[in-house]
């Protein structure tokens, strides 16, 4: 006899009453099937961890918490909200109403047994629905990532016939639950249009040049292509703009040393361009500032963060903005790491978890993509992070980590990687503190406000605290942690060592400065 059926002895009898005879044969016949397949042991055990992890949404908190390091801001809220409605209504209510009797935890091969057999009400499985809603109200949003969840959420579903916790009615029942709870959410919240934003930015006029004449781009090949295949865009930037000098970076070819080469030649450009990702940008566009030249930011990356923020979605909206000489002035920020020399910062630096993150992801992303490497790392780093110590211009700190964002940002976001602004004048300076790597997770899985929330109604756990402020300059000590200094990102570009940091024992000094009108790009005057 199941312990389930010992805790709840009514509950056999509501299965029967509830679901027709063939749908309990149908549960009783998938059970026997799954029960005699043999399979390697070390797939039971990944389908039962998998299964733990997905206890109380963990798994699929640590996935928000990518997705808003990844900046993917709208999917992973639709899909914490989705997971969040859906599981309220299968464990609080679904079960309450239907319930059932487990399975037999003696028919479950011994291997694939989960460490505590479930004692609640069977139908229908909430960490069926919890899946389903996450992955589903994710895919709402981005259907690209909602094809790399998808799968996820399938093996949670599994897993739990696999480890004996459900009969296949509860889980096909979880699933059209949490489905159902998504898109009934696009209902009630629609999915807005992707149409550009831009906030500030001084409109300018700059040299107009419709077939590219004086214009130097370079492209880099490797952009854009980690997360899905893209037609490269260098054919398109051909015919549009034939009187430009186009250059495709080749592997190893330093971007800094070709942009100063065609500057030194004649006739020398009158314009810079780049098509690649915001590191690369960021690049460029410190050259520009130094030559006194506008810059043309045709998106080639895999989000082009710095290209959105200005409203330019396409090579189109570039090219457009070229032809008719329309320009933006824009703030900047200056990093100096050390005695090191000036880096101009488009989007946003940070110390802490996102380093450790994006240095994880770059080992990973050739052989799995962007998407799936970005999971799997932010799993490793989620679940092994340490705190790092600063110093804040004169104030000690331990914190998971410090963001420093471009102009301000939105309020509730602990990890701002996307500017919002072009011109308020500010660094917005956010540090994610906590008691804990759980505390981590939820914060930047919810934001500021959510997490406060959900701490009343004990559906996640207090501590998390997201400090933010607005400065102009901010001087930060990073004190190094076992012998060795955390690395220092900016615009996704991690700088794992420090020349001269400045300090002893392998700790560094970071400055960054908000630089007001330093930059001159090209955008559409919407």
């Amino acid at each position: 006899m199941s312990p389930s059926r010992l805790a709840h002895p009514l509950l056999l009898l509501r299965r029967v009453v509830v679901l027709p005879a063939w749908v309990r044969r149908l549960d009783a016949a998938a059970g026997r099937r799954i029960n005699a397949r043999k399979v390697h042991p070390l797939l039971d055990r990944g389908f039962v961890r998998l299964s733990h992890f997905a206890d109380r949404g963990v798994l699929w908190f640590t996935a928000a918490a990518v997705l808003v390091l990844l900046t993917r801001y709208r999917a992973a809220l639709r899909g914490v909200a989705s997971l969040t409605v859906a599981s309220a209504l299968a464990n609080l209510v679904g079960k309450q109403i239907f319930g059932g009797d487990r399975p037999l935890l003696k028919d479950i091969p011994i291997g694939r047994r989960l460490a505590k057999h479930p004692e609640s009400g069977s139908f229908p499985s909430g960490h069926s629905a919890s899946a389903a809603a996450f992955a589903t109200g994710v895919a709402l949003e981005s259907p690209q990532i909602g094809a790399v969840t998808a799968p996820v959420a399938g093996a949670v579903a599994y897993s739990r016939l696999h480890t004996g916790a459900h009969w296949l009615s509860d889980v096909l029942g979880g699933v059209a639950i949490g489905a159902g709870v998504a898109f009934l959410g696009r209902l009630l919240v629609p999915v807005p249009r992707r149409t550009p934003e831009r906030h500030g930015g001084t409109p300018t006029p700059l040299p107009a040049a419709p077939t590219g004449e004086g214009l130097f781009l370079v492209r880099n090949r490797a952009s854009g292509r980690a997360v899905v295949t893209r037609p490269d865009p260098a054919p398109t930037l051909a015919r549009l703009l034939p009187d430009a000098r186009i250059h495709l970076l080749t592997e190893g070819e330093d971007v800094s040393a070709v942009v100063r080469a065609a500057l030194d030649a004649e006739p020398r450009p009158r314009i810079l361009g780049v098509c690649a990702g915001d590191g690369t940008v960021a690049s460029v566009a410190h050259l520009a500032r130094e030559a006194g030249l506008p810059l043309l930011v045709v998106p080639g990356g895999t989000f082009n963060h710095f290209a959105r923020t200005a409203g330019v979605e396409s090579i189109e909206d570039a090219v457009g903005a070229l032809a008719a000489g329309e320009g933006l002035v824009v703030d900047v920020g200056e990093l100096r790491l050390g005695t090191g020399e000036p880096e101009t910062v488009l989007n946003a630096a940070s110390v802490g978890i996102y380093p450790d993150f994006v240095a994880e992801r770059e080992e990973r992303e050739v052989l799995l993509g962007k998407w799936v490497a970005g999971i799997v790392s932010a799993i490793l780093v989620l679940r092994r992070a340490e705190p790092v110590e600063l110093v804040l211009d004169g104030r000690p700190i331990r914190a998971w980590s410090l963001f420093v964002g471009i102009n301000r940002n939105h309020a509730i976001i602990p990890a701002p990687l996307q500017r919002r602004r072009l011109d308020d004048g500010v660094l917005d300076i956010r540090i994610l503190h906590a008691h804990s790597r759980a505390h981590a997770v939820a914060a930047l899985s919810f934001g500021r406000r959510m997490s406060a929330i959900l701490a009343r109604l004990r559906l996640m756990p207090v501590g998390s605290t997201v400090e933010s402020f607005t400065v102009e300059n901010l001087v930060t000590a990073v004190l190094p942690r076992e012998g060795q200094a955390p690395g220092f990102a900016h615009d996704g570009e991690v700088q794992r060592e420090v020349g001269d940091g400045g300090m002893p024992l392998g700790g560094y000094l970071s400055t960054v400065s908000i630089v007001e009108g330093g930059l001159r790009i090209y955008a559409p005057h919407r």
